[in-house]
């Protein structure tokens, strides 16, 4: 079963590279890992999603939260949830096959991005299922490259523990507080 997992960490060198680690110690695949910045400066969200049973996905949340660096962890596989993903799709287009690309684009509603003589980029965003489908239908005009962002998740509703910032309310560590220095 396929489990998401929602990581807060903080915005550090080294933070990725840890968590990803962690999955490959325990023999379990990454189906998709999408990082981004969140409302709060200095935390970044992870948005992990693993093929294991109920029991493991307990067993790696908790081993993630014992990194240095993570702040929360949750798993909203059974909680109502929203999910997205971006997929761009460059396509091979004659001036013949332009108009029927675009068509079944607007179908799925997805958007053209780009046109050149020989190909148009199609940006989709919506389920990995609706991707895979408005792919599968564009296989047969020459798919010429693929770029997916991987799932996103946010769980609908209020949060599902309090807010970061007032977690880091008046929290203001410099280099000399911590003995690190992250500069570059």
């Amino acid at each position: 079963m396929l489990h998401t997992l929602v990581v807060y960490v903080e915005d550090k060198p080294g933070v990725l590279n840890r968590v990803a680690s962690l999955f490959r110690r325990r023999a379990f695949n990454i189906d998709s890992l999408t990082v981004g910045h969140t409302e709060t400066a200095g935390v970044s969200r992870m948005t992990i999603v693993c093929d294991c049973d109920p029991a493991n996905a307990r067993r790696v949340e908790a081993n993630i939260y014992k990194l240095v660096d993570v702040l929360r962890v949750d798993d909203i596989t059974e909680h109502p949830s929203v999910e997205r993903e971006l997929a761009m799709i460059k396509v091979t287009a004659t001036h013949e096959t332009r108009a029927q690309i675009i068509q079944l684009a607007d179908v799925f509603r997805a958007r053209v991005i780009d046109v050149s003589e020989d190909s148009l980029i199609v940006e989709i965003t919506g389920s990995g299922d609706k991707s895979e489908k408005l792919l599968d239908v564009l296989k047969p005009y020459g798919v010429l490259e693929v770029a997916r962002t991987g799932r996103i998740a946010m769980a609908r509703g209020p949060r599902l523990a309090e807010r970061l910032a007032d977690r880091f309310a008046g929290e203001e560590t410099s280099e000399e507080q911590t003995g690190v220095s992250y500069s570059v």
